[in-house]
């Protein structure tokens, strides 16, 4: 089974290529430090402290082996080659939500760069999901937790 590609921004991708960096540097330093003090403590046999740090250690190679995924995977979009006429990935979408006519703007960007208070959401969502391929005017219906979406795509733009 291949991996998709995920695709990113430019500074979207340097802060993952930025987080790895300090996760093999720091992070590792860090862990190390802390097996070492748990190893000082004594028989390693019952040592609670000793057990926690090396589960500590496994799971900051998972997370650094799922970032080396994600960074060999990733690919930057080029911006100018984007179509504004549809709906598709780093494009910032303007909707009217038809149940009560509020307006709401989203850029869509990958899963790592999703921050919804800072309206970007993934295209993986199911909102995001749903928008993609959508063009001016037409209305995407999204099935969220609270029930059907039904969202008139207003603008599209970069």
């Amino acid at each position: 089974m291949s991996t998709p590609v995920s695709f990113f921004t430019r500074d979207g991708l340097e802060k993952l290529k930025v987080e790895l960096h300090q996760l093999k540097t720091k992070g590792r330093a860090d862990m190390a430090r802390q097996i070492q003090e748990a190893r000082d403590k004594g028989d390693l046999s019952e040592n609670a402290e000793y057990d926690a740090a090396k589960d500590a250690q496994g799971m900051l190679e998972m997370q650094i082996a799922r970032l080396e995924q994600t960074l060999a995977t990733a690919r930057v979009m080029d911006e100018s080659q984007i179509d504004t006429g549809k709906v598709q990935p780093l494009t910032t979408v303007r909707l009217r939500n038809l149940a009560n006519q509020a307006e709401m703007k989203y850029t869509l960007v990958s899963e790592k760069e999703a921050d919804f208070k800072a309206g970007k959401i993934s295209v993986g969502s199911p909102i995001g999901q749903g928008l993609l391929g959508k063009r001016v005017g037409e209305v995407a219906e999204v099935q969220v937790p609270s029930g059907l979406m039904r969202l008139e795509v207003l603008e599209i733009s970069l």
